[in-house]
């Protein structure tokens, strides 16, 4: 695994030793013989890692580890030491050194050390990477569009980001509900917290229960152990519950309590438990008419409506179907590693034409297929 590595030794040749055995091995290998050498070239180069003695003249090697941490806290940094300095060596490492070994060492010893630190730094990168990645596909700028509807919708949900109220969101089946929710929760003060779904139509009322607000073992038969419900998951984050209008009357209490109370029960049990989260709910049915036939707790509704959130289907908003068109090819291009496509201006025609019944989600499956 190749990387920049600088080595910091008073012995001269420690420091040639270090240099012929890790170039062989592919790294760009820099020597210094003091501290204040590493000082100046770590400022002026960026190492992957450093690796020094810890008994050096003038500025020791412990000396030094705080000074470069000072500087960069994420430089890793390994120590060379004589058994007799093993004390020294683990103070190091509360001091933020990486690890330590003990001269005289097998170069396998060094190399394994080495591996380790780069392959640390490796997999801390591409979790970075991959964080930074799920913010964008998290951001306002991942729901693609740019009609008048759109664009005001996006503002408004950027607005609510901002504060702490439940939020309702409304359109049909794929029209995205799930990626205003995700960008909400992202743009939030809540987005270093989990962020949770559930599709309240995907079960029935006593497993939808179960998974919401957890159970005691004993609750019923098979609860062989405690279960935390998604509710308790989700503390200190966001919950969003997709299809909240296909929730019965009993469940709806329960929800009910949560928005007001901010306290759950779980099943079998009778010791409220707190739990602090912000909720946001969507619908592709008629809440507001389904609360004046008796089908939805109108209380409920109202505690759920306090920002209203409306995603309007694909055929209202023709517009942004060429812009989604060309996001998606793209999108499967690169997933495919091909060049990106131009769309035949009749088959383009016929795109723009259709209904699309299932809104952006199925002009992506079309895309995707294709």
């Amino acid at each position: 695994m190749p990387g920049k590595i600088l080595v910091v030794d008073d012995e001269q040749s420690m420091c040639d030793f270090m240099e012929i055995m890790l170039t062989r091995e592919g790294y760009k290998v820099d020597k210094a013989d003091c501290g204040m050498a590493a000082i100046k070239l770590s400022e002026s180069n960026s190492y992957d890692l450093i690796i020094a003695d810890l008994m050096m003249p003038e500025m020791s090697g412990l000396e030094l580890l705080k000074e470069v941490k000072k500087e960069n806290e994420t430089l890793d940094f390994i120590v060379m030491t004589a058994f007799a300095s093993v004390d020294t060596a683990i103070e190091a490492m509360k001091q933020g050194a990486l690890d330590y070994i003990t001269k005289p060492f097998k170069v396998d010893e060094i190399k394994l050390v080495i591996e380790k630190s780069l392959s640390r730094k490796k997999l801390k990168s591409e979790n970075e990477q991959l964080k930074k990645q799920l913010i964008e596909d998290s951001s306002f700028d991942n729901f693609i569009g740019q009609s008048d509807e759109i664009v005001k919708l996006k503002k408004l949900a950027a607005r609510v980001a901002g504060t702490d109220s439940t939020v309702l969101i409304r359109g049909e089946s794929g029209t995205g509900k799930d990626l205003i929710a995700r960008a909400i929760h992202a743009a939030s003060n809540r987005s270093r917290g989990p962020f949770v779904t559930i599709n309240c139509a995907a079960l029935p009322e006593n497993l939808l229960e179960s998974e919401l607000f957890g159970y005691k073992k004993g609750a019923f038969t098979g609860a062989v152990k405690d279960k935390e419900g998604l509710f308790k998951v989700a503390d200190g984050g966001t919950f969003f519950l997709d299809e909240i209008g296909n929730t019965s009357l009993a469940i709806q209490v329960k929800l009910l309590r949560v928005i007001e109370d901010k306290i759950i029960t779980p099943v079998g049990d009778t010791k409220p438990i707190k739990v602090d989260i912000r909720l946001i709910a969507a619908t592709n049915t008629d809440l507001e008419a389904a609360a004046k036939t008796g089908r939805f707790r109108s209380d409920l509704f109202y505690r759920l409506n306090v920002i209203p959130i409306h995603i309007p289907p694909l055929r209202n908003r023709v517009d942004d179907i060429t812009l989604l068109i060309h996001h998606f090819v793209n999108k499967y291009c690169r997933r495919t590693n091909t060049e990106p496509k131009e769309i035949e201006p009749d088959i383009m025609e016929i795109l723009l034409k259709y209904d699309w019944p299932g809104n952006v989600r199925e002009l992506e499956n079309s895309i995707e297929r294709a």
